[in-house]
């Protein structure tokens, strides 16, 4: 069972040790950067929501997520809307399934719209990793074309939002 839980003063440093393989470390930042991206963003008017993802009792995974700004250059997409902006399960747990279940949990909470209304869901990620444009893709995510940071642009128009990732 996946669920996403907040970082805590209990949690912190098993989620800061989580990381991902050797050939995927150019993938995404590290747990570590990516909260403390998100001090950043909440003392400059954004709105982030780090979760630690975890399966049972066991932290496997983090998720980054924001609304509006991101702080890094932005696509056209992202203003009002939301984007996944990490997304990482920890070496020792992939190709178990938690990466799509956690991807389910995710978007059912963006489906809340904790930080106000929105039209799309965007997720920023580096062309050549083939793997998350898959998972991406089973959720509904299309490209839309753009490319910031070296990294291509898909997007989920909320309203097609699939209950249970598959098309």
């Amino acid at each position: 069972m996946i669920t996403l839980r907040k970082i805590t003063l209990e949690n912190r440093r098993a989620i800061f040790n989580l990381e991902v393989s050797e050939n995927q470390r150019g993938f995404v930042a590290s747990n570590l950067s990516s909260v403390a991206s998100c001090y950043v963003l909440i003392t400059n008017g954004g709105h982030p929501f780090p979760f630690a993802i975890y399966a049972d009792e066991q932290p496997v995974g983090f998720v980054m997520l924001a609304y509006g700004i991101t702080g890094y250059e932005e696509p056209s997409i992202a203003d009002n809307n939301y984007c996944i902006m990490r997304l990482m399960v920890d070496k020792e747990y992939q190709n178990r399934g938690y990466g799509r279940e956690a991807m389910n949990k995710i978007l059912e909470f963006i489906r809340t719209f904790p930080a106000g209304p929105a039209q799309y869901c965007w997720i920023p990620y580096k062309p050549d990793n083939v793997a998350a444009k898959k998972l991406y893709e089973s959720f509904g995510f299309r490209d839309n074309g753009e490319i910031f940071n070296d990294e291509s642009i898909t997007v989920l128009r909320l309203s097609d939002l699939p209950l249970n990732g598959t098309l």
